[in-house]
């Protein structure tokens, strides 16, 4: 398991107010997910991972309950990201976190598709 670092609790509430940590980890099993789904991302762009988190461009409502669709876009590096958040709310066990369950990295043209066509939660205002 990774920990990854935490989110700013007044962001996440665009997707459940019911949130109770702010720490957010990578489970072993996610690890192999997203090596075994998206080869190479977890090796070349786990650097990226806690700012994505910390810091997301985008907020964007997933289809499943508690769970956000985040993006982050490092012009610099003129990379791109998805990252799929499940947060941690009082129906969930104790032990649990806040817990990526995939990440990897997206082309532009993907990236503002999905600004455009999905439901934006929260937006980065200061980019």
């Amino acid at each position: 398991m990774e920990y990854i670092g935490k989110i700013d609790l007044n962001k996440f509430k665009v997707i459940s107010k019911d949130i109770n940590t702010e720490d957010v980890i990578l489970t072993d099993k996610q690890i192999e997910h997203i090596k075994y789904r998206h080869p190479n991302d977890y090796e070349q762009y786990f650097k990226y991972i806690k700012r994505i988190v910390e810091n997301p461009d985008y907020i964007i409502r997933d289809t499943k309950p508690n769970t956000g669709f985040l993006l982050k876009e490092f012009v610099e590096q003129d990379k791109r990201f998805q990252l799929i958040l499940r947060l941690h709310t009082n129906q969930d066990k104790k032990e649990y976190k806040n817990s990526v369950i995939t990440f990897l990295k997206i082309g532009k043209k993907k990236y503002e598709q999905y600004i455009r066509n999905k439901e934006i939660l929260w937006k980065n205002t200061r980019q």
